[in-house]
């Protein structure tokens, strides 16, 4: 396994980016479950200062079930984490590869198919938003 994200960089503010990734995950049919920021809790727990970064828990509960139903152990799995931090000028946003739970469980395969293409779609839709600003599909 040499790749198990999706991700994208735009020429977004990372603030605006955060807000369109929440409503575009929204549109996909995913809720925000929790909100790690990670620059804070880095500066609480080290004292470090770094670039902002949030992981969003997204979570779709017709997928959870199924994907539950078909191996409970996917549990440890989720969310589907949903990261999105500052670059540059910018913001990369980064998402677990469903497509990956495959290895560890064949029959997770109709799940992480339909949770892929879904999460797929909201990365294409940020990008293609962007554009006209330089956004970049990797």
């Amino acid at each position: 396994m040499t790749d198990f994200t999706l991700s994208a960089t735009v020429a977004a503010p990372y603030d605006d980016t955060v807000e369109r990734v929440r409503g575009l995950l929204a549109d996909a049919g995913f809720g925000v479950l929790t909100e790690i920021d990670m620059a804070a809790t880095l500066q609480a727990k080290l004292g470090v200062e770094t670039e902002p970064r949030i992981i969003l828990g997204a979570c779709r509960p017709q997928l959870a079930h199924q994907a539950l139903l078909a191996d409970p152990r996917v549990a440890t799995m989720l969310p589907c984490n949903v990261v999105v931090a500052a670059s540059g000028d910018g913001a990369t946003v980064e998402v677990f590869d469903p497509a990956v739970m495959t290895e560890f469980s064949p029959a997770l395969a109709n799940v992480a198919r339909e949770a892929r293409e879904r999460l797929s779609g909201m990365m294409n839709a940020l990008t293609g938003e962007m554009e006209g600003s330089d956004a970049a599909r990797t």
